[in-house]
């Protein structure tokens, strides 16, 4: 049974029709195109999905995208883009955070949640909440200093 939702993504107002079961990430990829929160795991574990719901780092591959109803969802496409890259992007490029960069998306925005939240984290408090976001390639020193990069 499909439902009609409307919701703010990337700060533009939309509606859009969805099945019962259709997830958030599918939602966000196939109906408006937006492919930064890749489909890994399935199963909330990666993080290669994460977007920002009302200021809250999520796994879209486990929501479902009519829960959207109301709601304020942020994807890396929403954050910046070639023209306009946000600091928090331009610090990933600068400490060398970006390998192959199917993780990146994700750890940015899990990265924005947290620096809406606390501006001035520890090490840990960053090591924290990049704890469900995995990486293959760069072992996770360079992503930590991208977060540093961008708070000072």
């Amino acid at each position: 049974m499909a439902a009609l939702i409307s919701f703010t993504l990337n700060n533009n107002s939309v509606t859009v029709e969805v099945e019962a079961k259709e997830l958030l990430v599918d939602m966000l990829r196939d109906r408006f195109g937006l492919t930064g929160a890749k489909k890994a795991c399935g199963t909330g574990d990666c993080g290669a999905c994460t977007v920002v719901v009302d200021g809250e780092a999520v796994r879209s591959c486990i929501l479902l995208a009519a829960s959207m109803e109301g709601k304020a969802v942020l994807t890396i496409e929403g954050l910046g883009d070639a023209e306009n890259v946000h600091p928090l992007q331009q610090a990933f490029v600068d400490a060398g955070a970006v390998q192959c960069g199917y993780c990146t998306p994700g750890m940015i925005m899990t990265a924005k949640a947290l620096l809406d939240k606390n501006p001035n984290p520890t090490t840990d408090e960053i090591k924290d909440a990049l704890a469900g976001n995995l990486c293959r390639c760069t072992g996770y020193i360079k992503i930590i200093d991208a977060v540093k990069r961008a708070i000072g």
